[in-house]
């Protein structure tokens, strides 16, 4: 009788810590690719998000609780990326969500947030043509990204003809959809402007390439390229091999930052080009500390590549998107969704960076536009700027008469 009671004052006992372990805590869901094609870019935003929530619970945690990263991995498998989501709000409870890279990932996810009215900070540049009051946008909305890359390639380059190849699927056809309505909008003739898509995975490139070196021997022609994933390497491996370079026909690209030119054969590309927010070679204090950080935490961690690791501006993005939650939540003093929501509207913030403003009203993110030119070391030479920070809109003028705009989706249950 005495072992039993024994036995149950112990289970009481656990039973208390955990509660009291679960009072002390608060959980957020990191909802990234671990394995699979976009394993080449996601696991990186997995890392970053790791770090800053380390970095915050050093600090204090929010609002006196320490954060409880669960992780799941929807292996680059769409529909399991709405089965992980379930999971994580309606199982593990967690507060807010992490997560994403393709916009077929995030469109999955998306109805599973808008039921349950929870939160998903989504880091990837995109298509735009979406507003949920479920999801912040870190990344670029298409006129932060796209058009500025267009524009740059008719006045700096004075490309005429443009060959837009994509991975197939939502995020390089409207992407392209956006490119060819700008495109046409500044006089490239419909009949000089190409559209091109391969499957996830795609590994020949032979064929493609071929019809890309006849295409661009007549002059002033260019690639713009949504490829996603690790399909970028056999393309650029590609591309080399048929003899092309930066001055035959310039890639601009919208999905290889830093971290994926880890995984190539660089100096062959160098000269091709890229359009983002954010570059490892953005010169400031901040931004060399956050650099450093990155690296200091993956090799203490024993992740791959360890103190070799680089940033870019997804890895940003997925960052600074912790921080925008905790201070949405510090500034609401509540991890209630919809207060934490009206919380991040027009927050400022100082970012790895620079400056950015979450956007008063619409999902998204102002932020600086940079091109870079890829260099023979892996990383760009930042060779045009915006002027200030780009105001995002989540419909594209190109797309959109005024009045035209949807309303957004989601939000509190009515």
């Amino acid at each position: 009788m005495k072992d039993m009671k024994k036995m149950l004052v112990t289970a009481l006992l656990a039973m208390c810590c955990v509660v009291q372990s679960q009072a002390q805590n608060v959980k957020v869901g990191i909802l990234h690719s671990l394995s699979g094609t976009m394993a080449i870019s996601e696991t990186s935003l997995r890392d970053v998000v790791l770090m800053a929530v380390d970095e915050i619970n050093k600090d204090g945690g929010v609002l006196g609780k320490k954060i409880t990263p669960v992780i799941v991995d929807p292996a680059s498998n769409w529909p399991l990326f709405a089965e992980k989501a379930k999971q994580l709000i309606s199982k593990d409870k967690v507060a807010v969500t992490f997560g994403c890279w393709t916009s077929v990932s995030r469109k999955s996810v998306l109805p599973v947030f808008e039921e349950y009215n929870q939160l998903l900070f989504y880091p990837v540049q995109y298509e735009g043509e979406e507003q949920s009051l479920n999801v912040f946008y870190t990344g670029a909305s298409p006129n932060q990204q796209l058009i500025p890359a267009a524009e740059y390639m008719i006045k700096e380059f004075g490309m005429k003809k443009f060959y837009l190849l994509g991975t197939d699927y939502v995020f390089p056809r409207t992407a392209n959809k956006v490119l060819k309505a700008y495109l046409i909008s500044e006089g490239i003739p419909e009949s000089n402007i190409v559209e091109e898509y391969t499957p996830f995975h795609h590994q020949d490139y032979q064929t493609i390439v071929g019809k890309i070196k006849q295409f661009a021997s007549t002059g002033s022609a260019c690639v713009m390229s949504t490829i996603n994933g690790d399909s970028n390497v056999p393309f650029y491996k590609e591309f080399a091999n048929q003899g092309l370079t930066a001055e035959d026909c310039p890639i601009m690209a919208f999905s290889v930052a830093e971290d994926e030119l880890r995984a190539m054969d660089v100096p062959p590309l160098v000269g091709h080009l890229a359009s983002w927010n954010y570059f490892q070679s953005i010169r400031s204090r901040e931004n060399r500390a956050f650099v450093k950080n990155f690296r200091k935490y993956c090799a203490k961690n024993k992740l791959p590549g360890g103190s070799k690791r680089v940033t870019d501006d997804p890895i940003e993005a997925a960052y600074f998107g912790v921080y925008v939650w905790k201070a949405a939540v510090e500034k609401a003093g509540t991890f209630d969704v919809d207060k934490v929501r009206r919380a991040v509207y027009g927050l400022e913030f100082d970012a790895p960076g620079g400056k950015k403003r979450m956007h008063d009203n619409n999902q998204h993110t102002l932020k600086p536009v940079y091109i870079g030119e890829i260099k023979k070391d892996g990383q760009f030479k930042i060779v045009w700027n915006s002027d200030g920070l780009v105001s995002p809109d989540s419909y594209s003028r190109y797309l959109h008469s005024i009045g035209s705009i949807p309303a957004p989706t989601g939000g509190p249950k009515k």
